[in-house]
């Protein structure tokens, strides 16, 4: 997620950085074809160019609205994530009459396990890295033969929730209880898991970029008395700005892609790990994800 700081130029630059050559190309060809064929090139009012501008805009506005939206309902997700994780335990100090610390550990541990797999198995990265000290052999053994590791997961609490209830360790009230946390983790998790398989349409993007290259020669015909010096930089700087809003609401439109315009889930997963393992009572808990420069993952 993108931090209220300083953002490198190197970044912002090497998101548009082909754009932009493009854009550069498209100039001088121009400028070659007014110097020897201005005879040849139509007289281009500045109103066409400017009504592909004000076009352009509306496109840009719209779509950044649609990746906004996604980016934060994901967020909301996340949050709900955060908010039920910390009831859970909760629920399990609670309800579980002899307070059995050892069970209490076994499903909290496995609740922080699921968190740091459902992030990384969004992001397409290993969804067992690193969770391996949160379970045990016998539940990597279990969840080893799933494809939907987060999933296999959630079902070993279920189980053990389920053992609870047949040992009259909880009574049919709480069971429902502890039932419906569950069914509010695969929820948010089935919400994730359909934002980020949910592809928005990349006809959009590629009429988009039409569009405003077709808005840069028009522009550029526009100008054609104007000398290059002027030209070139002006023609940069315009498409620029409407390239990196492209680019912003692109990054913004696929939130679990490991970038660093993505949902925080590393972060927010830390984040229950921490609060967790506190609410057991535990004095030794793993540091804050340190943001990296302008982004925290």
């Amino acid at each position: 997620m993108l931090l209220d700081r300083k953002i490198s130029f190197a970044y912002i630059f090497n998101k548009v950085k082909v754009d932009l050559l493009i854009v550069l190309l498209i100039g001088l060809i121009t400028n070659l074809l007014t110097v020897f064929f201005r005879g040849y090139l139509p007289e281009m009012p500045l109103t066409i160019p400017t009504f592909l501008g004000t076009a352009i805009s509306i496109l840009l506005s719209f779509k950044m609205n649609q990746s906004y939206d996604r980016w934060w309902e994901a967020r909301k997700v996340w949050g709900a994530i955060v908010n039920d994780s910390r009831s859970f335990v909760i629920q399990l100090q609670s309800f579980l009459d002899d307070g059995d610390p050892a069970v209490i550990r076994k499903l909290a541990y496995r609740q922080i396990a699921w968190c740091y797999s459902l992030g990384q198995s969004l992001r397409g990265q290993d969804p067992v890295e690193g969770i391996g000290p949160l379970l045990s052999e016998t539940d990597r053994t279990a969840i080893s033969g799933h494809v939907n590791k987060p999933l296999a997961i959630l079902q070993l609490n279920a189980g053990d929730i389920r053992n609870l209830r047949q040992s009259s360790a909880i009574d049919v009230f709480r069971h429902v209880q502890l039932d419906q946390t569950l069914v509010r983790f695969c929820d948010s998790m089935g919400k994730a898991e359909r934002i980020n398989g949910t592809v928005f349409p990349s006809t959009y993007r590629h009429f988009l970029h039409f569009i405003i290259y077709l808005f840069v020669v028009s522009l550029s015909i526009s100008l054609k008395n104007v000398q290059m010096i002027f030209e070139i930089p002006l023609l940069l700087a315009i498409s620029a700005g409407f390239f990196l809003i492209e680019k912003s609401a692109l990054h913004l439109q696929d939130p679990f892609r490991n970038r660093p315009s993505d949902v925080s889930v590393t972060a927010i997963a830390r984040t229950i790990d921490i609060n967790i393992r506190q609410l057991l009572g535990e004095k030794e808990v793993p540091e804050p994800v340190k943001p990296d420069e302008f982004y925290i993952l």
